[in-house]
Formats: structure tokens, C-alpha cells, sequence
């Protein structure tokens, strides 16, 4: 959600805004859900009007969530920067991945997608360690109005990057058919989507697994915050580790995703049956995230034709959000009766 103060929110709401932690819970829940029932539109949106015009207005929109983070009182002000929050993020989902693409493809290099796309996951992951970092720096030392400063700095800045951004092919997306340009991919809607969904659900549900294990680690009794904050970042570097990766990886399909998938749900049984080896599963999982995604990504843009690009990258950020939500509701009950440690 937030990069400067992505670990100091629940803080902030909390013990400065004075909104309860079960208000806080149930309205971020919320703004998950807006995201997952926002992305289908939103990618529509972006192939209709454009990727770079959808980028520059989830930008802007992100700015104004910011503002509301920082300025806003009470539930309504959480509610409002949720769903502010939730509308940038769609806004932007998918279009970044398809404005990528295109400018590959106008370059004639479509190939270089994966690489691109595999090395900006691997520093977008490791940089967010060091925000989040320096977010404690800056609100311990000048105050949460320093750390809301700077992050809303920081998403202006985003904003003059979108708007700096260009537009490779110039069509009038009007007139762009509404399935994939490629006649070797099926060519019946219903067809396109069941070939996509075959292509995003396995990376979906290793995402779901890692959220599994993650919440297993970071709720498990006997650490120290300091060990803690060690192990959030260990796992956020694996991720960075895996995208890194995936840079020269060969272009992947179903059977690679379906394979790192069977790599997540051994890892999920690694952890019953020997809950030792909770720590070194969730680092592997992350690992398998930070690679399942961008090979995913660019299978993904290979199927997709022009005029659904963005909602082809949507559909799969929708799948990862509705599986990470329920893997979470699952993940709190195997807990309780699990009791690992």
C-alpha cells in the first residue's frame, strides 16, 4: 500500500487517529476487495483509453490517498484513503505491464518483456526494504507528519514518471477488437479466458501459499520485534532474489507455473509436517513468487493480443488478490489449531 510508511500505518490509525484495530482490519480488508472488483474495469478502461493515460490517473489518484493517509480523521478518512488507495492501485495494474510490452513490441524486441519486467520486480522488491526502513528513521527523528510528507512526495514523483511516460502505438483503441490479435489463440472470448485463467491461476495459488506461511511466521509466538523486522525483510529480499532470477530465464508457459505452484503446496506440507521448517519454507515460497510473477507476466502479454492487454495483467492481479484473501482467512483458522510455533 504505502512504500515510506508501509510498516507504520497500522500505527498511525491506530494510536494517532484513534481508530480501533478492529475498524482498521475490516476497512483494509475492505480496500482489498475494492482492489480485486476494481481491476477487471480498470484494465478495460486502460485498453480503452490508453495505458499511459491510465497510469497518469492511478498516479494522481494514489496522491490523493496519500493526502487523505495523512489529513484524514476518524473512520471516513480511513475509508476514503482505502479506497482511493484501491482505485490508483487498479488504475495502474496492468496498464505499466502492457505499456512495457508495446514499447518492446514497437521496438521489434517483444523478448526483452521478460527481462525487463523480471529485473524492475527484483529492485522495486529490494528498494521497498529500504523505505520501509527509512520510514522508521524519518517518523522516529521529525514525526508521522515527516513520514506522510515523504511519502506523498514520492508518489508525485511517481506521478511525473507516468506523465513523462510516451505511448508507442497510436491507434484509436475504439476500433480494437475485444479478444487477441494472434490467430494461433483461441478466438472465442470464453476460449481466451479459460487459456488465461489456466496461465494465472497456478501462480495465484503460490501466492496464496506463501501468504499461508508468512502469516504463520510473522504470528508465531517467542520473537522479538527486532527478529521480526529481520525475517520480513529476509523474505521481501527472497522475493527480490527469485525476480532476479527470472531475468534469464527462458519464456515459460502453463508447465513451468504449474511446477513452481506443486513447489508452493510442498512447501505449505513441508511446514505440518515439520513446523521447524517454517522459516526456510517461506523464504523458498517467496522465492518462487518473486519468479512465478514475472514469467507469468510475460506469458501472459504473449497471449493477450491488442485491446486486452491490460485487462489480461488484471485478471491475473485480480486472481492473486481473491487468493491471497481467502488463503488469509484460512491461514488465521490453521493457526489456532496448529498452534505452530
Amino acid at each position: 500500500m504505502e512504500a515510506v510508511m508501509h510498516g507504520l500505518y497500522l500505527l498511525w490509525w491506530v494510536e494517532e487517529r484513534h481508530v480501533s484495530p478492529a475498524l482498521v482490519a475490516a476497512i483494509l480488508a475492505a480496500g482489498d476487495f475494492a482492489i480485486t472488483l476494481l481491476e477487471v474495469p480498470t484494465g478495460w478502461l486502460a485498453d480503452r483509453c490508453g495505458y499511459r493515460l491510465s497510469l497518469i490517473a492511478g498516479s494522481a489518484v494514489q496522491v490523493a490517498g496519500m493526502i487523505c493517509c495523512w489529513l484524514g480523521q476518524g473512520v471516513p478518512g480511513l475509508l476514503a484513503a482505502c479506497l482511493l488507495v484501491a482505485l490508483g492501485d487498479s488504475l495502474r495494474s496492468g496498464a505499466d505491464q502492457a505499456l512495457l510490452y508495446d514499447t518492446c513490441a514497437a521496438r521489434g524486441r517483444p523478448g526483452d518483456f521478460q527481462r525487463i519486467e523480471a529485473r524492475t520486480g527484483a529492485v522495486q522488491t529490494a528498494a521497498m526494504v529500504g523505505l520501509v526502513l527509512l520510514g522508521g528513521v524519518i517518523v522516529g527523528t521529525w514525526g508521522f507528519a515527516a513520514g506522510w510528507m515523504a511519502e506523498t512526495v514520492l508518489c508525485a514523483i511517481g506521478l511525473a514518471i507516468a506523465w513523462a511516460m510516451v505511448e508507442p502505438l497510436a491507434i484509436d483503441r475504439r476500433n480494437v477488437p475485444d479478444g487477441p490479435a494472434d490467430s494461433s489463440m483461441p478466438a472465442v472470448a470464453g476460449g481466451f479466458l479459460w487459456a488465461l485463467l489456466t496461465l494465472t491461476l497456478p501462480a495465484a495459488l503460490l501466492s496464496g501459499a506463501a501468504t499461508v506461511v508468512s502469516f504463520w511466521v510473522q504470528t508465531a509466538g517467542g520473537r522479538e520485534p527486532q527478529h521480526l523486522t529481520v525475517l520480513v525483510a529476509a523474505m521481501a529480499l527472497a522475493e527480490a532474489a527469485g525476480s532476479a532470477l527470472a531475468v534469464r530465464m527462458p519464456p515459460a508457459g502453463v508447465r513451468a507455473q504449474l511446477l513452481l505452484a506443486g513447489c508452493g503446496v510442498a512447501g505449505i506440507l513441508a511446514v505440518f509436517a515439520a513446523p521447524s521448517a517454517l522459516v526456510p519454507a517461506v523464504i523458498v515460497l517467496e522465492l518462487l513468487l518473486g519468479l512465478a510473477h514475472p514469467l507469468r507476466a510475460a506469458a501472459v502479454q504473449r497471449l493477450a493480443g491488442e485491446g486486452v492487454r491490460a485487462r489480461a495483467a488484471s485478471i491475473a492481479s485480480a486472481c492473486d488478490k481473491a487468493c491471497d484473501t481467502v488463503a488469509l482467512m484460512l491461514a488465521g483458522i490453521s493457526h489456532r489449531h496448529r498452534g505452530i510455533r
